[in-house]
């Protein structure tokens, strides 16, 4: 390389030059061949070298930072002061106790954030998107973090471009800046190389580059890679970087405002309970301690860890049912989803298009194995009639072939592009009419891509100067705009039928053209919409021949058209997506159908999925200036819309909003994201979805599968219902704690529970009991009821009821217990106090697995995590009641087998409340 040369990666001074040199001098600097691209080990060479193409994640917290939070905890600097002052005052073997107790209270909240950290950390790194590039010269799709300096990236309208790099071509190529200008105005680049100068250029005046996290608004092009990584210029901003802000989601919100109220309801009582001990009599050190013990016991302060934990591995299970979350927030919402927007291809349908049926100059061609027609001929000049029986089928083939982005089969990759174009490329060769000559011989010298909008593409083609059949075809047609001379340009397009036909002045007759008259439209009309109307996609095509270099803009190319013909095909409905609408019904939810296809076809689809029964179909014309009032109307029980855009989805997401509903909607396009973002949750696709769509979206789907996005529903409400079941469980077992500790001195009795056993309960039945009710299955029926609203009180259908009358229940037979063997004068007394408090929450704890089956109907060890903590407890606190070393550390003593029996029958009466409780709820129905 030469001295003072670009060199790869980077955005230094050096690296900053890119834009001075012709495209061909930068593949060469780059040791890069933009038609072949890189080998496939030249470009593992060159990732050990550069490093994978990622930003550093500065966000993320080590293990240091985990464990420091853990440790500045006000309860755990609350506990250290009270063992500081244990032994200052002499008591050694409390202050190493309540230490001991400190550590594994730090030791439990460090695993629970660190598990919820990494779980994090491995969702994140799975959402990294793939880019297209030519290695070892095919095209391949490569995790976008494999780039390397010197790749050939393929660049197209919904991309996000994954690294930095120089524009070797740029066909009505723009890009969105944004990130790093600021300005959202799209940029039109060139390959063109700029001037030298002395000032410094920013990234958005090098219109001959393109940059990491901007986004591919229009056009296609390709670009060699010049700085991966932290090497780009959006890695420089990067390192400016200092912290990243991490919000927690809604629900951890709610939860943390719950835990500071009931922190000050529950400090109020603990400061009551200090004052009652002081008044009668009991030591200044032990009620201090007492009263720490209770604050810690008492505040959940574990709450939104817990909720990042359950929320973390709901995600992962998701995973593994193939959806993909990429904000936690969206967890929580799912769960309350009242409207799946979806759309039909590949999403409702197998996406695995296959053109089935041809119909040309009123001829149908089936298209099924043995019956297709032969037209290798027309691409050599073998002998073959311009105007033989088949020059209509070789236009209409040829015209969808070159009209196409998919890039052609080879030996080693096959067909890699949208499923409805590789399936017109795969139809066109199947006839003898290969993608790759058809292109050497008509070379593409202009496009309009496809929009949206428009619901077409356009491309231009030269044709050969050699006499090819197909060639010599095209000029013997007559030239646009009554323009006379040599026809030498031809433009193809294929797009909606509807809105070729508009744009067409002939059409084809089989052996000429003819002016397309009112007879012809209408049959043309009739056989669009039997091939609709049969569940096929349709696509027309139409042509028009230049004697001269056409003029490159939409409204000149796409008008006085030769319309071609049709092209019908099918893409099945999913075998799944049919039980799927059907589950949504039971769960209260209505799935929606929209899609940009024919109305007929739409109707056809959702007439087999049980998504419509009748005709109705709403299209975009319908909505075009439906005032809001309308179409708030409309939105209620339209449940097909066709030919809509996505300004259209926009308008249908925001009247659903402000019906009150819960909006799911998915998309693939670029054009999508605006309502992707307006929904309240985004769905983007995974298989053929654009890059810009995904890093708008929620979630992302890996198989494009509508019974997977139901799936995701239901794990949304299998995650929050175990949420609840947490906090029903922990307030319910504080609350039995502090009605203990509060009515005991009132009845003239000592300290029922003394600080280490309140710690060591805080510990043991607050910790892996309560998380693993964050794995709890789905409850039977958990998809056969309505959704709830996403904004509900935490203490909603009852929850706040439930641990008022338990936790008194909890308290109440505890306490009872406690005073008749206290009243007995039986040493015993608090050790069954202490032992009942921990067996009744071990017995509430299954009870509540459930919100309304019996637990006993679910399977005592259905949940075998829960069950194996349960027993784990139970096992820990008989080793404090019966191994003496222990005895003397937590003051309690062997309990005779009655004794004990009792401790678990009082703890068999809380659970037989709690099942009461369901009983009597399932009794009334609600």
């Amino acid at each position: 390389m030469n001295a003072g040369a670009p060199k790869p990666g980077g955005p230094g001074a050096d690296e900053a030059r890119w834009h001075q040199l012709e495209a061909r001098e930068a593949a060469e600097r780059l040791g890069a061949n933009p038609t072949r691209g890189l080998t496939s080990a030249e470009s593992a060479r060159r990732l050990d070298q550069h490093g994978p193409n990622a930003l550093v994640e500065r966000g993320a917290r080590s293990v240091w930072a985990i464990a420091w939070e853990q440790v500045g905890a006000t309860m755990i600097l609350l506990l250290v002061a009270a063992a500081v002052i244990s032994a200052a005052l002499g008591d050694t073997t409390d202050a190493i106790a309540i230490l001991t107790i400190v550590v594994l209270n730090v030791a439990l909240g460090f695993h629970q954030e660190f598990k919820a950290e990494r779980a994090i950390e491995a969702l994140r790194s799975l959402s990294v998107p793939t880019v297209r590039v030519r290695r070892d010269g095919v095209v391949r799709e490569v995790p976008a973090t494999e780039l390397v300096p010197g790749d050939v990236m393929l660049l197209e309208a919904g991309n996000v471009v994954a690294a930095d790099g120089r524009i070797l071509q740029a066909v009505n190529l723009r890009t969105q800046e944004a990130p790093l200008t600021g300005e959202s105005m799209a940029v039109d680049k060139s390959t063109s190389p700029m001037p030298e100068t002395d000032a410094p250029v920013t990234p958005g005046e090098r219109l001959n580059m393109v940059f990491m996290g901007t986004a591919v608004v229009h056009g296609r092009g390709l670009a060699i890679v010049t700085g991966t990584g932290m090497d780009t210029e959006l890695g420089s901003i990067a390192t400016m970087l200092q912290s990243v802000r991490r919000d927690p989601t809604p629900l951890q919100r709610r939860l943390d405002q719950l835990g500071r109220r009931l922190a000050v309801v529950a400090l109020a009582i603990v400061a009551v309970i200090f004052a009652l001990g002081l008044a009668r009599g009991e030591p200044m050190r032990l009620m201090f301690l007492t009263a720490v013990s209770m604050a810690v016991a008492a505040v959940p302060e574990g709450l939104p860890a817990v909720v990042t934990i359950a929320l973390a591995l709901g995600s992962q299970r998701m995973l593994g049912r193939r959806a993909l979350i990429r904000k936690l927030a969206a967890v929580e919402t799912l769960g309350s989803v009242s409207v799946i927007c979806s759309d039909k291809t590949g999403t409702l349908t197998q996406n695995r298009m296959t053109v089935t049926e041809l119909e040309t100059a009123g001829q149908r061609v089936a298209f099924a194995e043995g019956s297709r027609p032969s037209l290798e001929g027309w691409l050599v000049d073998d002998g073959v009639p311009g105007d033989g029986p088949d020059r209509g089928l070789a236009l209409l083939l040829a015209g969808v072939a070159l009209c196409n982005d998919a890039e052609p089969a080879s030996e080693s990759a096959d067909t890699v592009g949208d499923p409805t174009e590789t399936a017109l490329v795969t139809a066109a060769a199947h006839a003898g009419l290969d993608r790759a000559r058809l292109e050497a011989s008509f070379p593409r010298t202009a496009e309009v891509p496809f929009e949206s909008e428009r619901k077409r593409m356009t491309t231009v083609h030269r044709l050969p100067a050699a006499s090819v059949p197909l060639a010599d075809a095209l000029r013997r047609m007559p030239p646009g705009d009554d323009a006379t001379g040599t026809v030498t340009y031809v433009a193809f397009t294929k797009g909606a039928a509807d809105g070729l036909l508009a744009l067409t002045r002939y059409t084809w007759t089989g052996d000429a053209i003819a002016p397309a008259d009112a007879a012809e439209r209408e049959r043309l009309a009739r056989a669009h919409d039997r091939l609709a109307g049969s569940g096929m996609r349709v696509l027309g095509v139409g042509m028009r021949v230049f004697a001269g270099v056409p003029p490159h803009e939409p409204v000149t190319l796409e008008r006085d058209m030769v319309f071609l013909g049709l092209v019908g095909l099918v893409d099945p409905p999913r075998a799944e997506a049919r039980d799927a609408v059907a589950t949504c019904a039971a769960a209260g939810i209505r799935p929606v159908m929209i899609t940009g296809d024919h109305p007929l076809t739409a109707v056809n689809i959702a007439h087999q999925l049980g998504i419509a029964t009748g005709d109705r179909v709403v299209t975009g014309a319908d909505l075009e200036g439906m005032p809001p009032a309308a179409l708030g109307t409309e939105v209620e029980t339209a449940s097909v819309y066709a030919r809509v855009s996505p300004a259209h989805k926009l308008a249908i997401v925001d009247a659903l909003q402000a019906r009150g509903h819960i909006v799911a909607m998915t998309g693939d396009g670029v054009n999508d994201a605006p309502a992707l973002k307006k929904a309240n949750i985004g769905v983007a696709m995974g298989l053929v979805g654009s890059d810009v769509s995904r890093e708008s979206a929620d979630i992302v789907l890996l198989d494009d599968n509508f019974a997977t996005i139901v799936a995701a529903v239901e794990e949304g409400r299998v995650i929050y219902d175990n949420i609840r079941k947490f906090v029903r469980y922990l307030l319910t077992t504080n609350s039995g704690e502090l009605w203990l500790m509060l009515i005991a001195p009132l009845l003239g009795m000592p300290l029922p529970l003394l600080p280490l056993q309140i710690l060591w309960i805080n510990l043991v039945t607050d910790g892996p009991p309560a998380l693993t009710l964050g794995v709890e299955p789905a409850e039977r029926g958990v998809m056969k009821r309505r959704p709830y609203p996403p904004g509900e009180s935490v203490f909603a259908r009852g929850l706040g009821l439930h641990v008022l009358w338990v936790g008194v229940l909890m308290g109440a037979l505890t306490l009872g217990v406690g005073y008749a063997y206290w009243r007995a004068g039986d040493p015993a007394w608090q050790t069954m106090v202490f032992t009942t408090l921990a067996f009744a929450q071990m017995a509430h704890v299954m009870a509540i697995r459930a919100e309304m089956e019996s637990t006993l109907a679910i399977g005592l060890l259905s949940n075998r995590w829960l069950a194996a903590a349960v027993a784990g407890t139970i096992l820990l606190q008989l080793t404090v009641v019966y191994v003496p070393a222990l005895n003397e550390v937590f003051n309690t003593v062997p309990l005779s087998p009655p004794a004990l029996a009792l401790c678990a029958g009082l703890a068999v009466v809380v659970f037989a409340a709690v099942e009461l409780e369901k009983w009597a709820t399932r009794r009334l129905g609600r």
